[in-house]
This record gives structure tokens, C-alpha cells and sequence, in this order.
């Protein structure tokens, strides 16, 4: 396999220092800003691989680039200097098969890198889409922060990618500036939690890679384990090496520094699924989406810092989605869709309805028929509202109070399940070709661990 770019743009990259396998910027600029779509806690943003443009999730939990070589849009993308290998991940299951391929051309807006060694997977289970509902080609992380200072602003949505030698930091005394330390390329940071009125000091991964607000490891020892009767089994997410299930429930407090956090959603994953990542014996979870994007911050791997400064986030409280519905893109589906037009028309007959030498203005009605995504319930809670007003797996949602599923993305239809005990909802659904309607209200499932209680 080759690269698109001819040879002699490769040799001449060389000589400017690309070879070395690092990003820089290009003509000699001090920074470059990065827009980026917030999606499910999760930040998405266009890298440009051997000339192919891609989606690509921003991961601290990664240390080389990896692309999904299965969906749609990089068929066209080549590789070279290829070998094979098996890559480990979390969730209980094998170890994935993949490609590790040496000097691919990167390119993120004005940052370039020449020499960039990533992973090809194309195990088909590894789709992001149905579950953003936008396509994510591969993901990227350590060899992006490792070259530069990334700011990473959830408010504004963009990254910002400085020169480390000519960056300046900004003064800010509502900042807090916390340690970072590395294992196998990773970065963790030190926190605390409330067990018991007592603080416990707790190591976690940062994972922007990953949606949850707070990830614990039971650890009897450290006092980690999860209250009993106060928590729900669900589906946690999928690692490169399987599907990861475990428990969910809240803990009473998150201390980061001076940055407190009170009532904080928190997952349990099942041992089988992390026996991978309790290799690193001194971690004790993982901190991502939720949390992380409650504040604006400043990566400096090269000084192993980072900066935090909270945002209009920072107070929001950390729901659970309580209708128990897990929703996907399914097969896209036919709708018939109402257009009212204005068309010009005769002289009424009736000259009483009209002026003498007007043109009169008639409404049209039209419809017209396009393919829409449909949104399918693929996973239902055990014991949930919505199981128990009779909702099934596979069923494909038509409407949700009142109005048409195809006019809501993905993520504005998940924030309907995330609203105040007791909202009403109503869904009109087809199941096998059969249209039913059914209701539930929202409810509660896991108990407040407020300072009151």
C-alpha cells in the first residue's frame, strides 16, 4: 500500500524535522484552534488521515491513533508498512485483531504530522454511529497531547493546540492546577471521595473517551464498594475488547483540589471487564465526559499539569436517564412529510371573493416522501417504567409526546428520558409493522447522597 502524497513531499517533510513522528504547526504558527461537536459527553472533531477526512473522538485514554476500518467514508483510505497484531482493551472478551501501520500523513486544520504510526481495526462491532448517531472513523489521543499544550474548551467547543516553547500561560486565580502522572502513555490525576464523612484518596484515569461522569474499581481495602440496595445493573459501554456491564449509583462527594462535586453519578464495572486495566494496581477508576466537561482546561503533558477553571456547567446536577430506554439508529424508514406551498391561480368565479384584476392565492397542500433514521430501543432496564408499560427491544419509536422522532437528533430525543421524576411520556412506536402507543412516568432509581441525608 502506498500514500496519495508523492515521494518527494515525503523527503522534503523529512528534512524539516517530520520524521521524527511528531505534530507540529505549520508556518511556524504559535497555535491552532480546533472546532469540535460536543456529542454524548464526548468530544468529535475532523482529522484528515492520508487525505481522507474523518471523524475522530478526542481519547486520553489512548496512547496511538486507531481507526474503525468498517464504516462508511474510508473505504479509500490507504496504509503502508503494515504488520499484524492483537490489541487489548477493556470488557471480558478476546483480544481484537488489527493492523499497526507506520508513516501515515495526519492532519488536524494546520497541525500536520508525516511519520504517524496507528492501529486499523475492522472488528464490525466496533460502531460508534448507531449510538452518537453520527459516524466516529477512529480515535486519537497522547501522540496529539504529547507535541503540544491542548486547551480544551467544553463552553466554546473548539481545542486549541499551542507551541509548548511559545506558550504563555494565562493568569487565573479561580484555577486549579493538578499533578499528572503516566502509566503506558495515560495520564491520571489524584482525587478524593466521601465515604462516610471521611475523605479517601482515590487515582483515576482521564478518559474523554468515555461518557460516565465517574468510573470506581471496588476495592474493599479502600473503602470502594458500592451501598448496598442503592444502585442498578446496567450496560456500561463497549471496549475494544467486548461489552461492559456492571452497577450504577451515586457517591456524596467528588473533591478535585478545592473543586467539590456533590451527589456524583458513578459506575461500578464488573470485574471480568477491567481485569485489563488493574494491571496499573494504583488505579482506582476513571474520571470522563460528564465531569471533565464541567470545566475549561489547559494540558500540559510536557510539565505533567493540568488546569482547571470551571464553566456554566460546573453546578449542573448528574441525572440518569430514568425511563430505562437504550436507543439507537436503526434502518432508516420511509415518512410521508406534509408541505404547505403557495401557488398562483385564475380569477375566483365568484367575483364577490375577489378584487377586479388581482391574482388570487391558493394554498397547496403536497407531501413528499424521504428515508429518515429510525430510532430503536436496543436495551431496556430491568424493572424500568418503560418495561413495565410493556415497551420491547427492537421496537422502532415513532413519536415521543406528540411530536415525529425523524425531527430529533439522536441526542435530543435521549434528553426526553432525562427529565424530573414524574414526566410524563407517551410513545408512539411500530412493532413489526404494527403501530401501539404507550405511556410511563419518569421515576427515581437511585437515592440522593446529599449532605441532608
Amino acid at each position: 500500500m502506498r500514500l496519495f502524497y508523492p515521494l518527494i513531499f515525503f523527503l522534503f517533510a523529512c528534512n524539516l524535522g517530520f520524521c521524527q513522528g511528531n505534530f507540529i504547526i505549520k508556518d511556524n504558527r504559535a497555535s491552532y484552534k480546533v472546532k469540535f461537536k460536543l456529542i454524548n459527553n464526548l468530544i468529535v472533531f475532523p482529522v484528515e488521515v492520508n487525505g481522507v477526512e474523518l471523524s475522530f473522538l478526542l481519547d486520553t485514554g489512548v496512547s496511538k491513533p486507531i481507526v474503525f476500518n468498517t464504516l462508511e467514508g474510508i473505504d479509500t483510505l490507504q496504509v503502508h508498512d503494515t504488520e499484524r497484531i492483537f490489541l487489548r482493551g477493556l470488557g471480558s472478551g478476546k483480544p481484537i485483531e488489527a493492523i499497526k501501520s507506520r508513516k501515515n500523513l495526519f492532519k488536524i486544520g494546520e497541525a500536520i504530522n508525516v511519520n504517524q504510526t496507528l492501529y486499523v481495526i475492522f472488528d464490525t462491532s466496533m460502531d460508534f454511529a448507531p449510538r452518537l448517531g453520527v459516524p466516529i472513523h477512529g480515535i486519537i489521543g497522547y501522540d496529539l497531547f504529547k507535541d503540544f499544550i491542548v486547551e480544551v474548551n467544553y463552553s466554546a467547543k473548539y481545542i486549541k493546540l499551542h507551541d509548548p516553547k511559545r506558550y504563555k500561560a494565562k493568569s487565573c486565580k479561580k484555577c486549579e492546577v493538578l499533578d499528572l502522572e503516566f502509566y503506558n502513555s495515560k495520564p491520571y490525576l489524584n482525587a478524593e471521595i466521601d465515604v462516610d464523612d471521611k475523605k479517601v484518596p482515590i487515582k483515576l484515569l482521564i478518559d474523554s473517551g468515555g461518557s460516565d461522569a465517574l468510573w470506581l474499581f471496588e476495592d474493599k481495602e479502600k473503602q470502594i464498594t458500592i451501598e448496598e440496595g442503592n444502585y442498578f445493573e446496567d450496560f456500561l459501554g463497549s471496549g475494544l475488547s467486548g461489552s461492559i456491564y456492571g452497577k450504577r449509583s451515586k457517591i456524596k462527594k467528588l473533591y478535585l483540589k478545592d473543586f467539590t462535586f456533590e451527589d456524583v453519578n458513578v459506575a461500578y464495572p464488573d470485574s471480568a471487564s477491567i481485569h485489563y486495566a488493574r494491571k496499573f494496581v494504583d488505579r482506582n477508576g476513571s474520571i470522563s465526559g460528564e465531569l471533565l466537561k464541567r470545566f475549561n482546561m489547559v494540558f500540559d503533558y510536557g510539565k505533567s499539569k493540568l488546569t482547571l477553571k470551571k464553566n456554566g456547567k460546573f453546578n449542573k446536577p448528574f441525572d440518569y436517564n430514568k425511563s430505562g430506554i437504550s436507543i439507537e439508529y436503526g434502518d432508516v424508514r420511509l415518512v410521508k412529510e406534509r408541505q404547505n406551498r403557495s401557488g398562483g391561480g385564475t380569477k375566483y368565479d365568484n367575483p364577490g371573493t375577489d378584487l377586479e384584476g388581482s391574482t388570487p392565492i391558493i394554498l397547496v397542500t403536497t407531501y413528499k416522501y424521504s428515508l429518515k433514521p429510525a430510532f430503536t430501543i436496543v436495551q431496556l432496564r430491568k424493572n424500568s417504567p418503560a418495561l413495565r408499560a410493556g415497551l420491547k427491544i427492537n421496537d422502532v419509536i415513532l413519536s415521543i409526546n406528540s411530536r415525529e422522532s425523524h425531527e430529533f437528533t439522536l441526542q435530543e430525543m435521549l434528553e426526553h428520558f432525562y427529565g424530573k421524576d414524574g414526566k410524563n411520556i407517551r410513545l408512539k412506536i411500530d412493532r413489526d409493522g404494527k403501530t401501539m402507543n404507550f405511556g410511563f412516568k419518569l421515576e427515581p432509581i437511585i437515592k440522593q447522597k446529599s449532605p441532608s441525608n
